[in-house]
């Protein structure tokens, strides 16, 4: 199958793109490396040292003997959309090319608007060049559990049956979003619903827990691991957790640590879309899927990662600041998940084995996390409107650490990045940022 991948540098991309190389398909990929750019813009980088793209191609030739086509270029800028389209005339599009953290668009006015903007911006503009190009082409859209948020009621895989004064009908199920850039994603989910109907479009939305890990069984070398953000804008809970574990400072629960979430391992979710590309929606159709294999609490992640920090002969503890954010601490959480199931998923990784894991990386990669370790405590807070001081205040005094200023507006796309004319497949210099 000819798959293009939207954000095939990114956490997700990079290991999906390896995963279908290695079993046969034919995969490009597009990105604009924005988010190396604004990792580094809140003063962080990823704890795994990620090479350049042109190394990073070189490596897959090297390692898994197979070619990764790669556009560098903007989905806001509509005629490269539509040259990279016409180019590549994929059978399934996998679209990861967004914005993903909430707290980078809780920092200000600017990053609230640059989240929603670019997100849906990308979004439509994918969708009206598969209309236009590539019609009978499967979109595989990724979503976020986080879009409906924790309801006091079981969350459906995307709709349910109401019965409402005597009448029924199936509906989408309601979403109640956490963050600009969670309701960019709500955004988007209907967009791509509404393509579906409008244009007939094969569309499936892919409503993912929280990833956890930084391997699966194709990256066998260092040049090819995916990155693992530890920040408190751009990490996850888990990651943040074991980085505090590596570098001896407490774990950070926010609040009663209570909140639950979907998970699921990196290595899995592989497994789920490649299962939703090799399956794909009928034309007309918008099909929903709930991705993850269980839920936690913040505080279950963070006994979990305690536990096996003691095994490892660390001595970690657990405090409790308040939540920088606006959710609730206590509450039901039970989302259902049988679609991928019934497509043959099996769960083939779990949890602690892969925290191990990750830790072995961390400890490899220590001194990383200690030149950013400033970066780990909570800052961004739901509750002001511009956060940009608080940012400012923990940058390191140290002349070898990153500016002490954070610029005043989301970084964006490199100049020169959003060809109009037809793109070529590209290997990237070497001023590419790292990562």
């Amino acid at each position: 199958m000819k798959v293009l991948i939207t954000g095939v540098d990114g956490y997700s991309g990079w290991p999906l793109a390896l995963h279908l190389l290695a079993r046969g398909h034919d995969v490009a990929g597009v990105d604009n490396l924005v988010t190396r750019r604004r990792v580094k813009e809140v003063g962080s980088w990823s704890a795994t040292p990620i090479p350049s793209v042109a190394r990073r191609l070189a490596a897959v030739r090297e390692v898994l003997g197979r070619e990764l086509r790669f556009y560098r270029g903007d989905l806001g800028n509509w005629s490269f959309v539509r040259s990279v389209l016409e180019t590549e005339r994929p059978e399934a599009i996998v679209h990861l090319a967004e914005q993903r953290s909430a707290p980078y668009s809780m920092i200000d006015v600017h990053h609230a608007v640059a989240t929603q903007v670019e997100n849906l911006t990308g979004t439509l503009h994918l969708l009206y060049g598969i209309k236009e190009i590539v019609p009978d082409a499967h979109l595989v859209k990724m979503g976020t559990m986080g879009e409906y948020g924790t309801p006091n009621v079981d969350i459906p895989e995307g709709y349910f049956e109401v019965e409402f004064r005597g009448r029924k009908d199936l509906l989408p199920f309601p979403r109640q979003a956490g963050s600009w850039y969670h309701w960019s994603k709500v955004f988007d989910s209907g967009d791509v619903m509404f393509a579906a109907k409008v244009f007939r479009l094969r569309a499936t939305d892919v409503m993912q827990g929280v990833l956890y890990g930084v391997r699966t069984p194709e990256i066998t070398d260092d040049r090819l691991v995916t990155r693992f953000d530890f920040d408190e804008t751009w990490g996850t809970a888990l990651n943040r957790f074991i980085a505090q574990a590596v570098l001896g400072v407490p774990l950070t629960p926010y609040g009663k640590g209570e909140q639950r979430r979907g998970f699921i391992a990196l290595e899995d979710s592989m497994q789920s879309l490649r299962l939703a590309l090799e399956n794909p929606a009928a034309p007309g159709e918008y099909r929903v899927f709930n991705q993850f294999d269980a839920a936690y609490s913040v505080n279950e992640l963070a006994e979990r990662v305690a536990r096996i920090a003691t095994e490892l002969g660390l001595r970690p503890t657990i405090e409790h600041p308040p939540d920088p954010r606006v959710e609730a601490e206590q509450h039901y959480y039970q989302p259902l998940h049988e679609r991928l199931p019934a497509l043959g998923y099996r769960r083939t990784r779990e949890l602690d084995d892969v925290i191990r894991e990750i830790f072995h990386d961390l400890l490899r990669w220590r001194r990383r996390l200690v030149a950013r370790r400033h970066v780990v405590a909570p800052t961004v807070n739901w509750r002001l409107p511009d956060s940009h001081g608080l940012l400012r205040a923990r940058q390191p005094a140290d002349p070898r650490g990153l500016p002490p200023s954070v610029p005043p507006e989301p970084a964006g796309p490199a100049p020169g990045t959003t060809p109009t004319s037809a793109p070529t497949a590209v290997s990237a210099g070497p001023t590419d940022p790292t990562a």
